[in-house]
């Protein structure tokens, strides 16, 4: 159906968003032993791209704990460092030189930015699912204590990065650091293997939902190579929008947040929820314009 589709389609292009992601971080890091590590981004992709076809031929959910585990890890690492740089500098940064506010067309690409770094919509029900008991939502709830972490991490990240690098604040904050200094590569390579990791976490789910559809089609003895040949062509396929992005980081997280992350988490919602409870609410019911509202905003 479409929200399978556009599941499916939002996590392949995200995950294109961590390949891109992880080629850039490796080529600033090698950008400071060897000055032609810039022309080598190609050459990159494809090692990464076999690295991710092996490492993604993992097939149980379990078996991925452990990875998760390493992935949060080295993010952990990466953000504490990456704080020390930012508050390290920030005694130095006059406010009188920055620009404290931008003009209105950024808000789209800032909404943008935001869905795609706060939306979990394929992992969100799984892990309610899990819970023995009923504590996903509500007060404190797992959602909302992750939801007020998460919030409150980008948000310390994007406020102090903006306020100590200004206008030449990158896509992502860890190619400010200076190449030169060892913790500043301790965060390329940590960023690198958190994000590679969590590449395999989010390539469960698109895999997972397509194989249930196609399974039935294929002969028992087959679903071994089916599965291999699967996970094959989708890393492969993942890595050629990867490449065809280029080094336009940003732009892909626009793209991602504003067309395929708003649609599931916005516009899809709000129109289920109309459909399902309409009649009973009315016409001059609020929660009927408060949904169609958020489909407005998800469509601009």
């Amino acid at each position: 159906n479409f929200v399978e589709i556009a599941l499916v389609l939002t996590y392949f292009v995200g995950n294109a968003v961590y390949v891109v992601f992880i080629t850039e971080s490796i080529t600033k890091l090698l950008a400071f032993f060897y000055k032609d590590a810039e022309s080598w981004y190609p050459y990159f992709i494809v090692c990464i791209m076999v690295l991710l076809i092996l490492c993604c031929q993992i097939r149980e959910l379990k078996h991925l704990v452990p990875f998760s585990f390493i992935a949060n890890t080295t993010m952990i690492i990466a953000f504490g460092i990456t704080l020390y740089y930012i508050f390290y500098g920030i005694k130095e940064v006059k406010l009188s030189d920055t620009k404290l506010a931008n003009d209105i067309s950024g808000i789209p690409s800032f909404f943008a930015t935001v869905i795609f770094a706060m939306e979990g919509i394929g992992t969100i029900m799984p892990v309610e699912n899990s819970l023995t008991k009923s504590q996903f939502i509500g007060c404190p709830g797992v959602l909302n204590i992750a939801m007020i972490m998460v919030v409150s991490l980008y948000t310390s990240i994007g406020f102090f990065g903006y306020l100590r690098y200004g206008d030449g604040t990158e896509a992502t904050i860890t190619k400010n650091l200076p190449s030169e200094e060892i913790p500043a590569q301790v965060v390329q390579v940590s960023i690198s293997l958190a994000v590679f990791f969590t590449f395999m976490l989010q390539f469960y789910v698109p895999i997972d939902i397509t194989w249930r559809r196609i399974k039935d089609r294929i002969p028992e003895k087959r679903h071994n190579i089916s599965q291999i040949l699967l996970r094959t062509g989708a890393v492969i396929f993942v890595t050629g929008i990867a490449a065809s992005a280029g080094h336009h980081l940003d732009a892909l997280i626009d793209l991602v947040g504003a067309i395929f992350l708003s649609t599931l988490g916005l516009l899809v919602p709000a129109f289920i929820d109309i459909i399902m409870n309409w009649r009973n609410w009315g016409l001059l019911n609020w929660i009927l314009y408060k949904n169609i509202l958020i489909m407005g905003i998800s469509l601009k």
